[in-house]
């Protein structure tokens, strides 16, 4: 199979779908490569290395496209990326659709296999969002104490305090990966931390994992607006199974009632955010404020470290992205539930229920759709 990996364009998106070592893992398993000009170069990537790897350069992303029968990303397409998606091909990346309809319909469109990295499942979680969840879950601490600083519009409490003046109350809402390296992270720099989760068996474990300056709380109306209101930085961190919609969580009155200058950085603003104020924002332009708190919601967190995140990423696909390139998606999706499980767009059906339901299209199950 003939294998593409085009450059990132979404707004400093510095990883890139392939490493020089997965390069050489496809190559050894019979398959050509295709990578665009100074695809890798933001994540520390030469043309040289991937040219030593096996690969063969090519000039733009055009040419990668139509030559690739699978095009492995980081990204979702953008919409100057519509057009060069095409009937039978592969396409493996993060997608988050149900927090985009016109990617849908374009996908649908195209007629291309979409494999979504979010949703390959293994029975102990998901394999392919974990690294990324370590990394936004981590970052999202270092960016929230960022924004805490009055120079950056923030209220002017250091995270971790200094003797004599307590530190920084933080919330994170979600006790998943995200959640429990944001917790790590924050309780590390020495805040006061309460990690919310609705899960009892997740609470009990958090209990048992977390410092003693991290208190797991059972999350509903009533503890999350007291929480949320004596909190300095709240971070949001719910991923619905199944690729659904993020769960508006956090409204304008709980925003109202924090400290002006907190900060909310929502790292499920992927999935379409956990507050009723969130929109998506970039790296360029990170931040806004809604009732008085700066709203951090860059939906490509993990770009801004783009050589540890994209060898990362990296190691946790290309062992299901190899197995796509032998076996096609069909056999694949046969042979491994765990990639049937990521398949969303097949053929011009969708086939995640979840996606379907948000925008009101037709769903077809995964295995109907393959006719297996």
């Amino acid at each position: 199979m003939k294998v593409g990996c085009p450059k990132e364009i979404k707004n400093r998106e510095y990883r890139v779908g392939l490493t020089p070592a997965s390069v050489a893992t496809y190559v050894s398993s019979g398959h050509e490569v295709f990578v665009e000009h100074d695809a890798g170069l933001h994540s520390g990537f030469t043309d040289e290395e991937y040219g030593a790897a096996g690969a063969k350069i090519l000039g733009d992303a055009r040419k990668v496209w139509e030559t690739a029968d699978m095009i492995v990303k980081v990204k979702e397409p953008l919409q100057s990326e519509y057009g060069l998606m095409r009937d039978s091909q592969i396409i493996y990346t993060y997608f988050h659709f149900a927090a985009n309809k016109d990617l849908t319909e374009a996908c649908v469109k195209s007629g291309a296999s979409c494999v979504a990295y979010e949703l390959v499942r293994e029975d102990w979680g998901l394999p392919l969002l974990q690294p990324m969840s370590e990394v936004a879950g981590r970052m999202s601490v270092i960016m929230g104490s960022y924004y805490l600083g009055k120079s950056h519009g923030g209220s002017g409490v250091l995270p971790m305090g200094v003797p004599g003046v307590a530190p920084a109350n933080v919330l994170v809402i979600g006790g998943g990966t995200v959640g429990i390296n944001a917790a790590k992270v924050a309780a590390g720099i020495g805040s006061r931390v309460t990690i919310a989760d609705v899960s009892q068996q997740r609470l009990a474990y958090l209990a048992e994992v977390m410092p003693a300056n991290c208190v797991p709380l059972y999350s509903d109306t009533t503890s999350i607006a007291a929480e949320i209101e004596r909190s300095d930085m709240v971070i949001g961190a719910v991923l619905l199974p199944g690729g659904a919609k993020a769960p508006r969580l956090v409204t304008r009155e709980h925003l109202r009632s924090m400290r002006p200058g907190s900060v909310f950085v929502d790292v499920a603003i992927d999935q379409g955010g956990i507050a009723e104020t969130s929109v998506p924002t970039t790296h360029d332009d990170p931040v806004f404020t809604e009732e008085g708190v700066i709203h951090y919601c860059v939906a490509n967190m993990p770009g801004a470290y783009g050589r540890t995140s994209t060898t990362a990423l990296s190691n946790a696909t290309i062992k299901y992205g190899v197995t796509l390139a032998n076996k096609g998606v069909r056999d694949a999706c046969a042979q491994r539930a765990t990639i049937m499980r990521g398949l969303s767009v097949y053929k011009g059906m969708i086939t995640v229920k979840a996606v379907a339901e948000t925008f009101g299209m037709d769903y077809k199950a995964p295995s109907e759709a393959l006719g297996i």
